[in-house]
């Protein structure tokens, strides 16, 4: 299994524009956490100008499927995403 690293930048007064997205957004971050696909995930920033979210798997599939999907994506909050995988090597599931 492989650590899978979904970033987002945003745009200016995210915090005060995503608020009509916000309820669906966190509705797929629970399903896709329910799935087991999704560890972790979150605003960076503080005010946030970006997101992590960090999915676990055997390809990138279901955080680029995530990204395609998300209202802060297609109502155009988030300015560029980008799918890395992420090698860790302290932590999570590592040995």
């Amino acid at each position: 299994m492989t650590h899978i690293a979904l970033t987002y930048d945003v745009v200016d007064g995210f915090i005060e524009k995503r608020a009509q997205h916000r309820p669906l957004h966190l509705a797929m971050v629970r399903e896709a956490h329910a799935r087991g696909e999704l560890m972790l995930a979150g605003a960076l920033g503080d005010p946030p100008d970006g997101a992590l979210l960090v999915f676990h798997g055997d390809s990138a599939e279901p955080a680029e499927r995530f990204a395609q999907a998300d209202p802060y994506v297609t109502s155009g909050l988030v300015t560029r995403w980008r799918v890395r995988p992420w090698t860790v090597v302290v932590g999570g599931d590592t040995p």
